[in-house]
């Protein structure tokens, strides 16, 4: 897998690259598992912007994935491995012995032809999934499970993979690629391996247009505007705002918490997430 850089015939093209995708193996997607998705441009059932500058962009069609790798004692064999529109890493379809068709998320490693299995006695190689109880020590693991059953939450984006530290009791240790420490239930199940696209990180976007494809429209400081529109607007000169961030309703935009301290996720944490350096 590389980037591509293209000969600097505009000044979009100078500052842009993109991915090879020298990895895929097709680019036609299985029918039987996409369903169109509606775009809502960032506005709720009443037709107010609750997500600002959004709309636009190309049309995706969504491929349903299997983050809960709940199909036990049945090997199924990778097929592909794919695009996809609506996330960083790239997909496997992978075919049990009954002929069931599912996607997951493709780990760097995974080659077609390979067989993988989900269970708990199962070898460690990649792409098997795993409850932590049956995972060793120190492996890089990815799409894991908060609650057991409830299907993988953490660790999906490209080239990203957490590590199993310890385990003790009931309750396994695992750092996260954020620098996070949190216990996790051993009977919360994970996916061997780190995933695959880990050049993604280095890719230049090059020009605002890419940005409109992916249906993100520009956006507009609250400083730069008027009064009337925003509470950080006007001012004589170039103001500074003259209070702290915050959004058009005059919600705080920075500082605040936004964790639940009543709910089970927070009070697992060992060590926070990796502060921004300064």
């Amino acid at each position: 897998m590389g980037i591509r850089i293209y000969r600097p015939t505009t000044n979009g093209r100078r500052n842009a690259s993109v991915n090879d995708y020298s990895e895929l193996t097709t680019d036609k997607p299985q029918k039987s598992l996409c369903v169109r998705i509606k775009k809502s441009g960032g506005r709720n059932n009443h037709g107010k912007t609750t997500c600002r500058f959004r709309g636009g962009g190309a049309r995706k069609i969504y491929r349903i994935i299997d983050f809960k790798r709940n199909k036990d004692g049945v090997a199924a064999t990778v097929e592909t491995i794919e695009y996809d529109p609506n996330r960083n890493c790239f997909i496997s379809l992978v075919r049990y012995d009954d002929d069931e068709k599912r996607y997951i998320l493709a780990p760097q490693g995974l080659t077609v032809g390979q067989k993988i299995q989900s269970g708990t006695d199962l070898e460690p190689q990649v792409g098997n999934a795993m409850p932590l109880s049956s995972i060793p020590v120190g492996m890089e693991i990815h799409n894991i499970e908060m609650t057991a059953g409830q299907g993988g939450k953490l660790v999906r984006g490209a080239g990203l993979s957490a590590k199993l530290m310890a385990r003790e009791g009931n309750w396994a240790t695992v750092i996260l690629p954020s620098g996070e420490m949190r216990m996790l239930r051993s009977e919360c199940r994970a996916t061997i391996g780190s995933l695959s696209n880990p050049e993604y990180q280095n890719i230049k976007i090059g020009k605002a247009g890419r940005k409109r494809h992916m249906g993100i429209r520009p956006h507009v400081r609250g400083k730069a505007m008027n009064p009337v529109a925003h509470p950080m607007g006007g001012g004589e000169g170039r103001a500074n705002g003259g209070r702290h961030p915050c959004s058009p309703t005059g919600v705080l935009a920075k500082g605040g918490k936004t964790r639940n301290p009543r709910k089970l996720s927070s009070k697992r944490i060992i060590r926070r997430r990796k502060g921004r350096k300064k």
